[in-house]
């Protein structure tokens, strides 16, 4: 039976395809936030005991640590071990974002998709269409990386993006359906080196091209 209630919980991030691939510097995410309880709020709320299943409309904001994940709507599941997997799609026209700090001081993800689910177990993020993710040094945007899907691995700082044919990825900023990224280089003089210069630590791997015709 569905009951209209706010509800702390506990645990929550995903995986995906790939087109180029970056891994940074070993910089995790927060470590408590893996201990700490998942709070949701929102205008409207409903539960099934039975299947274990919040479904949230309006205003949603879902909260673990300093995971900070909000959108229109969600849904959030939990399995028999305890694990907590969520879907938090946006507003027609608007975008659900997430919010993360790592566990380099002063350093945060941010990330924005019309739709995020977030693996608990796993501890993976999936953002789908118009996605974009940030690395942010206090509040200067250090790194940044768009396409139509971007998977982040917060337990092993390490994610994944896709051009693809996803629907929205030329209007989340990459062309022809490419996968585009901007990589501030590491150190002290970052504010004044080019922007296309690729950070050190940080490596790009492109998809092999295709076969040229005999």
């Amino acid at each position: 039976m569905a009951a209209s209630r706010r509800f702390p919980l506990a645990a929550l991030l995903l995986g995906a395809a790939l087109t180029i691939t970056l891994t940074a510097t070993p910089a995790h995410a927060e470590r408590a936030d893996q201990t700490k309880p998942l709070v949701l709020e929102a205008d409207n709320a409903s539960y099934d005991d039975l299947k274990q299943i919040y479904v949230l409309t309006g205003n949603v904001v879902l909260t673990k640590g300093t995971m900070v994940l909000r959108s229109h709507t969600a849904e959030v599941r939990t399995d028999p071990e305890g694990y907590q997997y969520a879907v938090a799609i946006a507003k027609p026209g608007e975008l659900a974002y997430i919010k993360q700090k790592r566990d380099t001081p002063n350093e945060y993800m941010e990330g924005w998709a019309e739709r995020i689910e977030y693996d608990g177990k796993q501890e993976v993020s999936k953002l789908i269409r118009r996605a974009r993710m940030a690395r942010l040094e206090g509040s200067t945007v250090a790194d940044e990386i768009r396409g139509a899907l971007i998977t982040y691995d917060s337990r092993n700082a390490f994610y994944t993006a896709s051009g693809g044919d996803t629907a929205g990825a030329a209007s989340s900023g990459s062309s022809n359906g490419r996968v585009r990224a901007v990589l501030a280089p590491r150190g002290s003089n970052a504010a004044s080196a080019p922007a296309s210069n690729p950070a050190p630590g940080v490596t790009l791997q492109p998809a092999p091209p295709p076969a040229q015709p005999r």
